[in-house]
């Protein structure tokens, strides 16, 4: 048993990974984040029940249900009201699982596993490069950009799809793919709407001839919206560098008004006018290309396990990538508890199990993602039939419905 974990990154992955081992495993960890605070940046993040109910085994249910937008329903086609699909999927999950659906700002989330480590009294340092990975036979040294080093028994790799832990040590080779898929989002405030958006808690989706625009309240209160419109782009000419998708990315955000109202032009009545509405009420949208990794990469060497979006990546398309990540955490604690053996042969039998579930979920945001390409307005239907086949067969809930605390070790 590792008495001494090093986590690198402070996001989502990580914190849940320090609290999970220090109240359950009795694990001493230490979080190392690249950023000099706690990140405030992103969107609003879907967690379906099978991460609705680990946050709740981490005892942190209460503080994120109150800050959380619980999703009653979710609408496909061009009006809401009267929608072309619609399927309850908040009473459904709340009946199958006791747990509902969540749509909470990422800033939030952060802000109640923050406050949930310093509780536990574990230690978090910011503003830390990981440089250096040695492992050797009874530790992993570590060292930093500012001279400092540390060593550990185990070392896990939650510092996301650009994982330095992954770069220095466990799969140098590998590289995130670009997914030919990229997001604009923003979040405002529905008071600032001239046309009111609708602010029951579901989640309207509505495709367009250029991609799917997506409509959600990410509070409890409902008082604000988190819209995004997720289309096909092609890697720009300078082959997706950096700087290239920065570009792109100004351009993108900058035609917004023009570029979405030529979209939206097909969409009428009272949610085609609430759709513009959020487009002329918003002033700040962020842009970014999907990436996501290979299911080739690497996870692990003998004393070093990536987690998250460091080890599997994948489209947003759905909603599953937060939850992903706790999976991986509850798991890995899990085997750490039950058996007893080195850490080569934990993490193994931890892959044996993980990769399965972490490709399907994979494969399925790929496919969804894949229907978000340029199409005559009038085949929007069939996109839509496709997307609501997902759940009519039951496919979408039979993830939801997945527990990782009873999976067989």
């Amino acid at each position: 048993m590792a008495e001494k974990a090093i986590i690198i990154g402070g996001g989502p992955a990580g914190l849940a990974a320090a609290l999970r081992l220090k109240q359950s495993n009795g694990i001493d960890c230490v979080v190392y984040e690249i950023r000099d605070k706690p990140s405030t940046i992103g969107g609003a993040v879907n967690i379906p029940p099978n991460g609705v109910r680990l946050f709740h085994e981490l005892g942190l249910y209460d503080e994120l249900n109150a800050r959380a937008s619980s999703i009653s329903k979710l609408t496909l086609g061009s009006a809401p009201e009267s929608p072309d699909f619609q399927y309850a999927v908040g009473e459904e999950c709340m009946h199958a699982t006791g747990f509902g659906v969540w749509r909470v700002l990422r800033s939030d989330l952060i802000k109640v596993l923050y406050t949930a480590v310093q509780r536990e009294n574990i230690k978090v340092v910011f503003g830390k490069r990981l440089t250096k990975v040695v492992e050797m036979q009874d530790a992993v040294q570590i060292a930093f950009d500012d001279g400092t080093e540390d060593s550990a028994a185990m070392l896990l790799g939650c510092d996301g799809i650009h994982s330095a832990v992954r770069k220095l040590h466990i799969d140098p080779q590998v590289e995130p793919m670009y997914s030919g898929v990229s997001n604009m989002f923003a979040i405002l405030p529905s008071t600032s709407l001239v046309v009111p958006a609708p602010r029951e808690p579901k989640m309207s989706m509505t495709f367009t001839s250029d991609g799917l625009f997506s409509v959600v309240p990410c509070t409890a209160s409902g008082e604000h919206l988190y819209w995004f419109y997720s289309r096909k782009v092609a890697i720009p000419d300078d082959e997706g560098s950096r700087d290239g998708w920065e570009a792109y990315g100004q351009k993108a955000v900058q035609d917004l008004k023009r570029d979405m109202y030529d979209v939206l032009k097909d969409i009428t009545g009272a949610w085609g006018d609430a759709l513009r509405g959020l487009i002329s009420a918003t002033e700040t949208v962020k842009f970014y290309p999907v990436y996501k990794m290979s299911p080739s990469c690497r996870w692990s060497t003998g004393r070093c396990l990536l987690l998250g979006d460091a080890a599997h990546a994948m489209q947003p398309h759905l909603g599953q990538g937060t939850s992903m990540a706790l999976e991986d955490v509850f798991l890995l604690s899990r085997l750490l508890e039950s058996r007893p053996a080195k850490l080569d042969e934990t993490f193994a039998r931890y892959e044996q199990i993980r990769r399965p579930r972490v490709e399907k979920i994979s494969q399925g945001a790929t496919h969804t993602g894949n229907l978000r390409g340029k199409l005559d307005p009038k085949m929007s239907q069939t996109r839509e039939e496709v997307l609501a086949a997902q759940w009519r067969d039951g496919a979408r809930m039979k993830d939801y419905l997945y527990n990782i605390l009873d999976v067989k070790l």
